[in-house]
């Protein structure tokens, strides 16, 4: 599939938050409309589904109004002492496990999932399926055939899920939604229920993961900058923000449409031709944060990033992310103070994506 790349901070901007531009591959990608896009495309899925992720205009507000009340900035609050629960369990975890561990699975990986699947109320035996499947649809190397199986296999665990929340009620977030849904069919349908589901489930740890993942890294390949932090002289939130800049959890996002011919910086995006956010890209634009763009450095004034969105899309779940990041770092920096890499950075290796950010493993030695 051909798409522009937009990795400029200011022309991305002015792309998120034109209204000629659109997240609905039905109405508005002319080579999905013309039946070009296959069925088993690996990336079907991040441009089918039918949540708000991938809907325009009013569609896109009544599916974002249902869920903006469980983001509000006192819901996410209220998660605090779960999130402090959760984090105090995993250091418990680690520190009685042996010196060396992987930190993005036994950490940065565990922590989302948990906070997230206690908002939505995913059952216990649903969690590692989910969790198998989700990792897979961020892998930009899965297979057609991979992908299809995958895609079975999900809606299966999510009818289940949603026909078990029928029959006996709970007091998260699958259960409200399913409350509208057969109160009201107009207000969601049984596909948007559903997906809406995924896309909770899968923005709400990505993110989340790359983050933990990538300040880790970035602290502890620049001593000096942790020792800013821990001193006091520079905040938790200063280095979670440089490094929402410096490494975006997620690099590129597939896909936006151009609803009409939309020109930018001289160049035309015809009607009906897609665009990927290079929202990693934009985080290192030397016209925005000049000829040190590429370097991580917690006292920068202008640590501007889009690794969140902007405009109308603008991740709901941003507020909770922060959380996790301000209440996981500092916890494990003080449990584990000797905290270090067990292996050269060089041998971080990448997942296989070009949508996630971050790293198969994260290898440190704890004391």
């Amino acid at each position: 599939m051909r798409a522009w790349s937009v990795g400029r901070a200011d022309l991305l901007r002015q792309l998120l938050a034109d209204p000629r531009v659109s997240k609905d591959a039905r109405r508005h990608w002319r080579a999905y409309r013309d039946g070009e896009v296959p069925e088993d495309w690996p990336l079907h899925l991040w441009v089918s589904v039918r949540n708000m992720f991938t809907a325009h205009g009013a569609e896109h507000r009544r599916l974002r109004a249902l869920l903006i009340r469980a983001f509000t900035a006192r819901r996410v609050e209220a998660l605090r002492a779960d999130v402090e629960r959760i984090t105090a369990a995993l250091l418990d975890a680690l520190e009685a496990g042996p010196d060396v561990a992987d930190l993005r699975a036994g950490y940065a990986y565990p922590l989302p999932i948990e906070v997230i699947c206690l908002l939505i109320g995913i059952p216990d035996d649903a969690r590692p399926v989910l969790r198998r499947i989700v990792d897979s649809l961020f892998d930009t190397t899965t297979t057609p055939e991979q992908a299809v199986a995958n895609q079975a296999e999900l809606y299966r665990v999510l009818d289940g899920m949603v026909a078990g929340k029928r029959r006996a009620p709970g007091d998260d977030l699958t259960s409200a939604l399913i409350a509208v849904r057969d109160d009201d069919g107009e207000r969601l349908t049984e596909t948007e229920l559903l997906d809406t589901l995924l896309l909770l489930i899968a923005a709400g740890h990505e993110t989340t993961v790359n983050l933990l993942d990538q300040v880790v890294v970035a602290l502890l390949t620049h001593p000096d900058q942790l020792d800013l932090v821990r001193s006091g002289a520079r905040s938790w939130a200063d280095a979670v923000e440089e490094a929402l800049r410096w490494q975006a959890p997620v690099a590129n996002l597939p896909l936006r449409y151009a609803v009409e011919d939309v020109e930018v910086a001289g160049v035309t995006i015809r009607a009906g031709e897609a665009f990927l956010a290079g929202y990693a890209a934009a985080g290192r634009d030397p016209d925005v944060h000049g000829a040190t763009a590429d370097r991580f450095d917690v006292t920068r004034e202008d640590k501007a990033h889009l690794s969140f969105g902007y405009g109308v899309h603008y991740c709901l779940g941003a507020p909770l992310a922060r959380l996790e990041a301000e209440v996981a770092l500092p916890a494990l920096f003080a449990r584990f103070p000797d905290l270090a890499l067990a292996v050269p950075v060089d041998e971080l290796r990448p997942v296989p994506s070009f949508i996630s950010n971050g790293h198969q493993a994260l290898p440190v030695r704890l004391r």
